[in-house]
C-alpha cells in the first residue's frame, strides 16, 4: 500500500547567537521553502511543524544570497500560503505520524540544539519510515537522526546506511565551529560515525549534492534542498 501523499517538513524551533554574538541562527528558510515548493508541485499536501509550534527565521538565510527573487517575495508576503503554514504552525506533538509518507528536516545551524531531543519529530519520522514512507533531511537536519529507531530493527534508523549533511569543513571555513562545539553540539559527520552511518559529500562544501538510500533522502547544504525534495519525489513515485 503506497503511503498517503502528505508531507511534513519539520522546523527547529531553536535559536542561538553566532558569529560572537552578532547573528542569531534558527530556521534556514530556503532549506524549508524549497522544499515545500518542489512537494506541493507535486501534488503533495504539506504541513509544517516544529517541536514547539514556534522558529525563529536565520539571520544569514535571510541574505540576498540565499533568499531574493521569487523566494523573498514569498518570505515577505505573511499571506503566501507558506508563511501562513509556517506562522501558525502545529507542535510536532499534536500531529498524528501515520497521516504522512514524507518526513523531511529542514535545518538551519540552531538544529543541532533541538533536533537530537526533539521527541515528537522523531516519533513522526519513525512512523513514517515504518509505514513505508521516505524519510529526509537537508544541511543540520541529521541532527534529528540521533534518537530516530528504525522499529523493525531497534537500531538507529540511519546504521549502516549513506547520507550527507553540512560538512565540518564548512563550519570551519565559516569560523564558527568553536560555538557550535561550545553548545556541545554534535556535527553531522560526527553524528553519522558514531551511529554507523557512512558520510558522503560533494567535492565542494556548497555543491549541490545529495544521496539516496533506498527510502533515505538526505541533502548536503542550502543549495541541494530543491533537489533533495526533487529526489524524494522521484523515490515516492517508485513506491
Amino acid at each position: 500500500m503506497t503511503p498517503p501523499r502528505r508531507a511534513l517538513i519539520s522546523i527547529t524551533s531553536a535559536q542561538a547567537s553566532l558569529f560572537n554574538g552578532k547573528e542569531t541562527t534558527g530556521l534556514f528558510i530556503s532549506e524549508a521553502l524549497h522544499p515545500y515548493n518542489v512537494l506541493t508541485a507535486a501534488g503533495f499536501e504539506v504541513d509544517l511543524a516544529s517541536e514547539t509550534g514556534t522558529y525563529t527565521a536565520d539571520w544569514l538565510s535571510q541574505q540576498p544570497d540565499f533568499l531574493n527573487g521569487a523566494d523573498l517575495s514569498t518570505w515577505n508576503n505573511t499571506n503566501s500560503d507558506f508563511r501562513q503554514k509556517l506562522d501558525n504552525m502545529s507542535k510536532a506533538a499534536d500531529l498524528d505520524g501515520s497521516k504522512y509518507g514524507v518526513f523531511f528536516a529542514s535545518a538551519g545551524h540552531a538544529s543541532l540544539i533541538d533536533y537530537p531531543t526533539a521527541t515528537a519529530l522523531q516519533k513522526i519520522a519513525e512512523q513514517v519510515w515504518a509505514n513505508g514512507g521516505i524519510v529526509s533531511s537537508v544541511c543540520h537536519g541529521p541532527a534529528i537522526f540521533a534518537n530516530i529507531i528504525d522499529p523493525a530493527t531497534n537500531e538507529p534508523l540511519i546504521k549502516g546506511k549513506k547520507l550527507t549533511g553540512f560538512t565540518t569543513e564548512a563550519e570551519h571555513s565559516m569560523g564558527i565551529y568553536d560555538e557550535l562545539k561550545s553548545w556541545n553540539s554534535e556535527m553531522v559527520e560526527e553524528l553519522a560515525i558514531r551511529l554507523g552511518a557512512t558520510y558522503e559529500r560533494g567535492a565542494g562544501v556548497w555543491d549541490d549534492f545529495h544521496v539516496v538510500d533506498g527510502r533515505l533522502v538526505t541533502g548536503q547544504n542550502p543549495q541541494s534542498a530543491r533537489s533533495t525534495a526533487q529526489a524524494v519525489v522521484e523515490v515516492f513515485e517508485q513506491l
